[in-house]
């Protein structure tokens, strides 16, 4: 019966062509210095070291380029990142104007400066009755399809 130990460089080899496939689909950047410690794994193996050796060299360096370049990395990446906010965040604070009639219990429908229409209902603790239509609004939260928003300033005064 053969050595086991002769193949762990296929084994190596698998392991980091997984640790890429999963990079390539994550774009985090820790399986790419996972599979990076990996190919010293197999450096270590190709120089004839003992398995639990090829381990260790593996993992200490996986950890150390996790803790060092992975951030710096990261860093990097992001320094052109856009800040404006999308999607349900672009939202929040966002102005409009009563549709139907908005009440303390009913919902109603408000369209936004965006030029959407959404399901709406009064904030709690406004200490406002209802909104009818026209009456000027601000987006405070957005719970699943629906916006929760507080009267404008003009309408209270």
């Amino acid at each position: 019966m053969p050595d086991l130990t002769q193949y762990l460089w296929i084994i190596w080899l698998v392991f980091i062509l997984i640790c890429v496939i999963i990079e390539l689909l994550s774009l985090e950047f820790t399986f790419l210095m996972i599979a990076a410690g990996s190919l010293a794994g197999l450096g270590a193996n190709l120089l004839g070291a003992v398995w639990w050796l090829q381990i260790l060299v593996a993992a200490v360096l996986s950890v150390l380029l996790l803790l060092t370049i992975r951030p710096l990395l990261l860093r990097v990446m992001a320094k052109g990142a856009d800040p404006t906010p999308t999607n349900v965040a672009a939202l929040i604070g966002l102005s409009g104007r009563v549709v139907s009639t908005v009440g303390g219990d009913t919902g109603g429908l408000v369209k936004l400066a965006n030029g959407e229409t959404w399901t709406a209902r009064l904030s709690p603790g406004t200490g406002h009755g209802a909104l009818e239509p026209g009456d000027e609004v601000h987006v405070a939260a957005i719970e699943g399809s629906t916006a929760v928003v507080t009267p404008s300033e003009r309408n209270t005064a």
